[in-house]
């Protein structure tokens, strides 16, 4: 007997959305580094329009597929890189989750996409920080970068709200008769 697995509409839009945040991340990938772990994050605008435009389970799906499925095709799977990612990638899903079920259960209180590219960037960098700092490089001197790092994660998190504010804008001035994905 066999079985087959019904895919949804979901489905698909998970697998195009994580398509997309996949090549920028490989792109990404390409580009130079001032400090190491700091690039634009520009998959993370991605992962922030699905975030609020379907909700914190398909962009938990988007997130983490993006880390897994970059890392087999850029050559980190299993290498520090790819756990470092992964740290940065979990901890950002998780304030995710928490600040869209908090938008969620208090009426009046909504985080738009700054404030969710903020708080994405810092918990990403946060969790890619701590994991360096316990596990690969446990030195006093590291802890100096941390500010600095934070900082530069505020900036590019304010840098991936403003665009993804502006993908949204975009994508609600879509004319509603085709399909605005």
């Amino acid at each position: 007997m066999t079985r087959t697995l019904q895919t949804t509409r979901d489905d698909y839009l998970i697998a195009g959305f994580a398509a997309l945040a996949i090549t920028i991340h490989i792109a990404e990938s390409a580009l130079p580094s001032p400090l190491p772990g700091i690039k634009p994050g520009l998959a993370n605008v991605v992962t922030l329009v699905v975030l609020c435009r379907y909700g914190w389970r398909m962009a938990a799906w988007v997130s983490l597929l993006r880390v897994l499925v970059g890392s087999i095709l850029i050559g980190t799977f299993l290498s520090p890189t790819f756990f470092l990612s992964a740290a940065g990638a979990l901890a950002s899903v998780a304030v995710l989750g928490l600040l869209f079920a908090v938008s969620r259960a208090l009426p009046g209180w909504a985080v738009g996409p700054m404030g969710y590219g903020v708080a994405a960037a810092l918990a990403h960098m946060s969790g890619q920080f701590w994991v360096a700092y316990a596990v690969f490089v446990p030195h006093s001197g590291l802890l100096t970068l941390y500010p600095l790092l934070m900082t530069l994660a505020t900036v590019l998190g304010i840098v991936s709200g403003l665009l993804t504010r502006t993908v949204l804008a975009r994508l609600n001035s879509a004319p509603s008769g085709g399909n605005p994905v």
